[in-house]
C-alpha cells in the first residue's frame, strides 16, 4: 500500500481536489471526484494530506495570505524543477549506468585473473627446490648445440662471448 501512496495523485484530479475542499464544484463534478476518491488510493491520500492543511489554514485564522491559485502556482512550480531535475539526469543517466557496468565487469575480470595467477584453476609446476620452474630462452641468441646456419648467426655467437668477457 505505501508504493501506492508514493506514487501521488492522479493529474486530472489533483487540481480538483483544491476546488473540492473549497467548495467550488458543480454537483456533477463533486459526485465524480467523490466517486474517484473511493476508488483511487493515492488520490484519497492526497485529498486528506490536503484537506489537513486546509484545517491548519483556517486554524490560523483568517489573513491576506495565499489566494486560491497558490496551491496550482506552486505545484506547477514544483514539477518544472522536478523536470529540470529529470532533464539533467536523463542526460547523464546513461553515462553513469555505463560506468557501474565498467567498474563491476573489470571486478569480475581482475577476480578471474587473481584467481587464475594463484593457481587454483591449475597445479603449480614446482621444481625440486620448491620454486616454480621457468623455462629461459633467449630468442636472439642461436642454439649453441647446433652449428650456425648463416653468417649472422656466426656474428651473434660472437658477441656473445665478446660481451660475456
Amino acid at each position: 500500500m505505501t508504493w501506492e501512496f508514493r506514487k501521488g495523485a492522479c493529474g486530472e484530479y489533483e487540481l480538483l481536489l483544491e476546488d473540492y475542499l473549497n467548495g467550488a464544484l458543480g454537483s456533477s463534478e463533486k459526485a465524480t471526484v467523490e466517486q474517484h476518491l473511493r476508488a483511487c488510493v493515492p488520490c484519497r491520500a492526497a485529498f486528506e494530506n490536503a484537506a489537513a492543511s486546509v484545517r491548519l489554514m483556517r486554524l490560523a485564522g483568517p489573513s491576506d495570505g495565499p489566494g486560491p491559485a497558490f496551491a496550482r502556482t506552486v505545484m506547477a512550480r514544483i514539477r518544472a524543477a522536478e523536470d529540470r531535475v529529470a532533464e539533467r539526469m536523463g542526460v547523464w543517466q546513461p553515462l553513469v549506468r555505463f560506468g557501474w557496468r565498467f567498474a563491476a565487469t573489470a571486478t569480475l575480470v581482475l577476480g578471474v585473473l587473481v584467481t587464475y595467477d594463484a593457481g587454483w584453476v591449475r597445479p603449480a609446476q614446482r621444481g625440486a627446490n620448491g620454486a616454480r620452474v621457468a623455462a629461459m630462452t633467449d630468442i636472439f641468441a642461436p642454439d649453441p648445440g647446433k652449428a650456425p646456419a648463416s653468417r649472422d648467426e656466426v656474428l651473434m655467437m660472437e658477441a656473445e662471448v665478446t660481451h660475456g668477457n
